[in-house]
């Protein structure tokens, strides 16, 4: 099953955290799981804020990207359209608010679940959680707003 992030075209392929192009990203992949968007992610030893522990701004990164890639698949269901029709639906972030609830551990690995809150024309409002071990670590919310049709062209 193809992920979200596999509809961008080349143009919008290049972002760190979910850009397929981005020879040295993240390189998240987003599904959707019935109603929730869920990432799946692996940290690795160079990702360590402190020895044991998730660096906080991948966390970040993390959340940001699955919450826009959400925000994308979200707004093509809402328009009743498969993923990779024309015209294609990206969006980039308005807003990105993380809460860190508890240290995140390095050895697990990270699930991120997604929700959207709201869709408001051009604005998707996605809130998340993500979890490591199976326990909570962070909460975010992605506000995300569409792309004109020729961004980037």
């Amino acid at each position: 099953m193809k992920a979200f992030q596999d509809y961008y075209d080349e143009a919008t392929s290049h972002c760190y955290g979910c850009g397929t192009l981005n020879e040295h990203g993240l390189h998240i992949q987003s599904h959707w799981e019935g109603d929730e968007a869920v990432c799946r992610f692996e940290p690795k030893p160079f990702h360590t804020a402190i020895p044991g522990y998730v660096y906080g701004g991948l966390i970040a990164s993390l959340i940001d990207c699955h919450g826009t890639g959400t925000a994308a698949a979200a707004g093509y269901r809402e328009e009743g359209r498969e993923m990779g029709t024309e015209p294609a639906l990206r969006y980039v972030t308005a807003s990105l608010k993380v809460d860190y609830l508890k240290p995140t551990p390095i050895e697990a690995g990270l699930e991120i679940r997604a929700r959207v809150a709201s869709i408001e024309g051009r604005k998707v409002t996605v809130t998340m959680s993500l979890y490591a071990a199976e326990q909570e670590c962070a909460r975010g919310e992605v506000i995300a707003v569409r792309m004109s049709d020729d961004w980037g062209r």
